[in-house]
């Protein structure tokens, strides 16, 4: 009986052997799984056998607040220059830091300063420095003892502005405080030696140019329109003004036949640097409430009879001093802030308004504390309740009411006069942008500010994963509120590869070339050093 059930078997194995596939399948619910064959990469017209990435932050890799070796792994054009490989590109040499610390040292000393200190890391609840983990840190990255040699691919400076590339003293260590960067003191062919004049003497096949016009208006942003730093103007020759220095950039890089790509300049107010801490952060009770509605109507009060003295007409006096009548309401209000005294503000301060900005450095205990609003004092109080019992203050005491107003600083604010002044420059100069890219072949365009104005609203899917402008959780931008992670640079890069597809005939999208977002972190842990 074995023998012959043995034998039945050997046939129903024959019968089935000699069947198609589909024979085998048919009436169950198995199915064959498509296999899609993706076309062969091709490079299309552009050549990447010398691949120069020339920027200035972003380029460079900076997150969180600082530049480090593991940062500048996952820089943007790093990532590209990796996927360029696969389709004739050549070797992609950057100036690596020497630690993950990050930050820059002078003869063992730390140069101070928000992008030359060490990198912030998240404390548990919010960014932190990182010396604040795993206690004093000094950078190991020092231009007096191992700056790299040679030249490099990634010619990237955080800080650098436009017309930064064009000047031949930028890496210059004698200018060191003044004038030179250093991030390019170290990485400069020469004292004398300029970024663009490096990046040229490459002959680059193919290059990026990003974020050119960032930081001509990203440091007036940053110190809140205070003055200490500018916008640069869009008028001006080459070195000078915006439009001809973007325009020389490109013509001297596409000089030689390279192609490249190009960016606009994002909106950076739309940075959580500028939009984490809200303007309307005083909440209060109903009580606080009241005593602060009398203390400004007191404040009106003295500086209506101040008027009077000086022989304003009393009319015009009360109309004058309304403004600061200041009503506040049980629950959130808004921040006092100080402002330049002018004929039309004496006092030197208001109540910001709903679209105005606070930065993200702001001093957060300050707040906590009741920065912003006003030091109600014994003293103070005495002085409310003369007025309100009719008294009339002295000087003295109208001066001390006066006095008792915390506002925040304006270099920690944003008016609505400043917003404007870096909507209108950045408007001005993706004009300029635009206009340069239209006008040659040889130059595709990413539109950087579409984008950031996406993960700033609706957030951008890339795989897995939708990456937002929130801080730490948003996971497009580092803890200092302003760079990307690495994640996003990961996005950033894909952008590129995309735009070079559209312009010059590659297919990194269509044979499965770009890269995998959730493969790169969105934060660095404290432990790496």
């Amino acid at each position: 009986m074995n023998t012959k059930y043995i034998w039945l078997l050997i046939i129903l194995i024959g019968f089935s052997a000699c069947n198609e596939p589909e024979d085998v399948l048919e009436g169950t619910s198995a199915e064959l799984e498509e296999v899609v064959e993706l076309p062969t990469l091709t490079s299309g017209s552009a050549d990447f056998s010398k691949y120069v990435a020339v920027g200035a932050s972003f380029t460079a890799g900076f997150t969180d607040s600082a530049l480090f070796k593991a940062a500048q792994e996952n820089s943007f054009p790093n990532i590209l220059a990796k996927q360029f490989s696969n389709a004739g590109g050549g070797s992609f040499t950057q100036p690596l830091m020497n630690d993950n610390i990050g930050g820059i040292a002078v003869g063992g000393v730390q140069i101070p300063g928000s992008s030359t200190g060490p990198r912030l890391v998240f404390g548990g609840a919010g960014p932190v420095p990182l010396s604040s983990i795993i206690g004093p840190v000094t950078s190991t990255t020092d231009l007096l003892v191992n700056n790299p040699s040679g030249s490099f691919n990634n010619m990237g400076v955080p800080g650098a502005k436009s017309f930064h590339l064009l000047f031949d003293g930028y890496g210059n260590i004698a200018n060191l405080g003044v004038s030179a960067n250093p991030y390019f003191v170290r990485m400069a062919s020469s004292p004398s030696a300029t970024m663009l004049g490096d990046a040229m003497a490459q002959n680059p096949t193919f290059f990026t140019l990003s974020e050119m016009g960032g930081n001509d208006v990203l440091g007036y942003a940053l110190s809140g329109g205070d003055g200490s730093s500018t916008i640069t103007p869009s008028a001006g020759p080459p070195g000078v003004g915006f439009d001809q220095t973007f325009g020389f950039l490109v013509t001297t890089l596409t000089s030689g036949g390279a192609k490249g790509v190009v960016t606009n300049v994002p909106y950076v107010t739309d940075l959580p640097h500028f939009t984490t801490v809200p303007n309307n952060a005083l909440e209060i009770d109903a009580a606080t409430a009241g005593q602060l509605t009398g203390f400004f109507q007191a404040v009106a009060g003295i500086f209506t009879q101040v008027l009077i003295a000086q022989m304003v007409p009393p009319a015009q006096a009360q109309a004058i001093a309304s403004q600061y009548a200041i009503p506040f309401s049980e629950g959130k209000n808004r921040w006092i802030i100080d402002v330049p005294v002018t004929p039309t503000n004496p006092l030197g301060f208001r109540q910001m308004t709903e679209d105005e900005l606070l930065v993200l450095t702001i001093d957060q205990d300050a707040l906590a504390q009741g920065y912003g609003s006003v030091a109600l004092s014994n003293e103070v109080l005495q002085v409310l309740g003369l007025l309100q019992a009719g008294g009339t203050p002295t000087p003295q005491q109208g001066a001390l009411v006066i006095g008792a107003v915390n506002g925040i600083d304006d270099g920690d604010a944003l008016d609505s006069d400043e917003l404007a002044e870096i909507k209108n420059a950045t408007d001005a100069y993706n004009a300029t942008i635009a206009a340069v890219a239209n006008s040659n072949e040889n130059i595709v365009l990413v539109d950087l500010n579409s984008i950031l104005g996406e993960a700033s609203t609706t957030g951008i899917k890339s795989g897995d994963f939708t990456l937002t402008t929130n801080l730490v959780t948003g996971g497009a931008i580092g803890l200092d509120g302003i760079h990307l992670t690495a994640r996003g640079y990961a996005v950033m890069a894909n952008e590129f590869l995309k735009a070079i597809d559209q312009a010059f005939g590659s297919n990194f999208e269509a044979s499965g070339n770009l890269v995998n977002a959730g493969d790169y972190p969105t934060n660095y842990h404290p432990t790496l050093q």
